[in-house]
């Protein structure tokens, strides 16, 4: 499948925002390696009233759109379906339309929001990372993708405050250097 939406067609910024381990992992079978509260409160404040783009692995592991906001899934599957989203069979034409609502609503950006394939897809895309940088590593299935500190400079660091048992974490948000 190509790539074939520049970025510059794009009239909104595309995000992505994850939380990943040391190695980079992100996910076990379908589900988050860890919980921590107060990284779900802080992806709920940054996707409020954006679209969001995620892979149909993703869709599932949530099990139903998330509210307040456009969800699109990307998936090869054309019998799938999913009430309350909508479908697109490859990433160009999921940007296009998160685009598109994004223009109209006024949002401030896309929000790409896993898994590893859809990271791996968009990454040349974003333009902003949202990353909660978990100070573990672990085993797992879904990775998020290596990026080149050349083509990207940290914004801002903010230290997460786990609770007890509970791995150590940052709010980090890395914006793309452009030339």
């Amino acid at each position: 499948m190509s790539q074939s939406l520049p970025t510059d067609e794009l009239l909104v910024p595309v995000a992505m925002i994850v939380a990943m381990a040391k190695n980079r992992v992100i996910g076990v079978d379908g589900k988050l390696p860890w919980y921590l509260p107060e990284d779900l409160k802080f992806f709920k404040r940054m996707t409020q009233a954006k679209p969001l783009v995620m892979g149909r692995k993703t869709y599932a592991s949530i099990g139903k759109p998330l509210p307040n906001r456009l969800n699109i899934v990307v998936t090869r599957d054309t019998a799938f379906t999913a009430e309350g989203t909508r479908i697109c069979h490859d990433l160009p034409s999921a940007l296009a339309l998160a685009d598109q609502h994004a223009t109209i609503e006024a949002a401030e950006e896309i929000m790409v929001m896993g898994g590893g394939e859809i990271y791996q897809q968009a990454l040349p895309f974003a333009q902003r990372l949202y990353i909660t940088e978990v100070d573990i590593d672990v085993e797992g299935d879904a990775t998020f993708p290596e990026f080149s500190a050349d083509e990207w400079r940290e914004v801002q660091r903010v230290p997460g405050q786990p609770a007890e048992g509970q791995p150590r974490y940052d709010f980090v948000v890395y914006e793309r250097v452009n030339d």
